[in-house]
């Protein structure tokens, strides 16, 4: 375990900027380090409500978890990012991944060579960022592109992966890793992959942090806490790789249905084929003293966890508990 573990969470824009805002400010007084606001196309943006949650708090870290480079150009990308750095301070970080398959097949997005994309993406951030001109030509085009302002400092990349070479690439090149993952055994191969990569990491890339993006859902009532995990769930179910269903012997049929269900965009339907045995594979759910356990458990593998989607069935509540629950698993130690 992490002798000084981060505390994130991520809140997702569901709802109007002002609540997440509050939500942030609620975050920041119980103890966590970091909070991202996740991106999907139909939800609000997530770097307007970046900028409310930036007014809202002091000291918080603060960034998209995560956007992708198929639907916003990683120019555009870039200049969003730094101008949360901007608003707040210096407290920007920048959540990128390859984006959920079935949520850009809605939109018609191809996903295509996603290693490729993203590591292209942060990489010409990074030379944006440092004020350089640039010109890219590779999985996107950007000729004689600049950036009219400077971020306050350093911005630090955390790459969204779940898959082994995903793993690896953010190991060698990123400040960080975003592992979609959230039992201890899906943690504990990822930590393997990220051996491998930091193997290969150059001397002067600086230190690497690897936090778990758990879909964690906590409430007073173990049965309310697993039933409000199922819209996060499904999501994780559908873009599950065959080697993570085999890891915990998810049916492949059960999650092609789910999957099949979330690209027609019927999403209630996909949401009741969730099982107890995917809740259990891909949520950390039930009460603070359950969760807490959970989060002991992963964190032997990671340096910390983003307390992720749906939270609980009452959100404020939620961080309550969680911020609990994570100081019981780390001794207190952020208190």
């Amino acid at each position: 375990m992490s002798e000084d573990a981060t505390w994130a969470i991520e809140l997702t824009p569901e709802h109007p900027p002002d609540r997440i805002a509050d939500l942030a400010a609620r975050a920041e007084a119980v103890g966590f380090d970091a909070a991202f606001a996740s991106s999907h196309y139909f939800n609000r943006d997530p770097f307007v409500v970046l900028s409310r949650m930036a007014d809202a708090t002091d000291d918080l870290r603060l960034g998209p978890g995560v956007v992708n480079p198929y639907e916003t150009h990683p120019v555009k990308l870039a200049a969003q990012t730094a101008t949360i750095d901007e608003v707040s301070d210096g407290r920007a970080v920048f959540g990128v991944g390859a984006g959920d398959r079935s949520s850009l097949s809605n939109l018609g997005v191809e996903r295509d060579r996603p290693l490729r994309r993203v590591l292209e993406t942060f990489d010409l951030a990074r030379d944006l960022w440092n004020g350089e001109t640039v010109t890219h030509e590779g999985t996107f085009t950007a000729r004689d592109a600049s950036l009219n302002l400077d971020p306050a400092g350093e911005i630090p990349v955390y790459v969204g992966a779940q898959g082994p070479h995903m793993l690896r690439m953010s190991a060698k090149h990123a400040d960080g890793v975003l592992i979609n993952a959230a039992h201890p055994r899906d943690l504990e191969w990822a930590a393997g992959e990220l051996e491998e990569g930091l193997r290969e990491r150059p001397d002067d890339a600086g230190d690497f942090e690897s936090l778990a993006f758990a879909s964690v859902s906590v409430a007073g009532d173990e049965e309310a806490a697993r039933e409000a995990a199922r819209p996060p769930v499904a999501f994780i179910v559908g873009g599950a790789a065959d080697p993570v269903l085999e890891r915990h012997d998810i049916d492949r049929e059960a999650a092609n249905e789910v999957s099949e269900a979330l690209e027609r965009g019927d999403l209630n339907e996909a949401f009741g084929r969730v099982t107890p045995e995917m809740i259990d594979a891909f949520c950390i759910a039930g009460t603070t003293e359950t969760v807490a356990e959970r989060f002991e458990a992963a964190l032997e593998h990671v340096d910390g966890i983003v307390v992720g989607s749906p939270l609980g069935p009452d959100l404020e509540d939620a961080i309550e508990r969680a911020s609990e629950a994570l100081a019981a698993a780390t001794d207190g130690e952020n208190d």
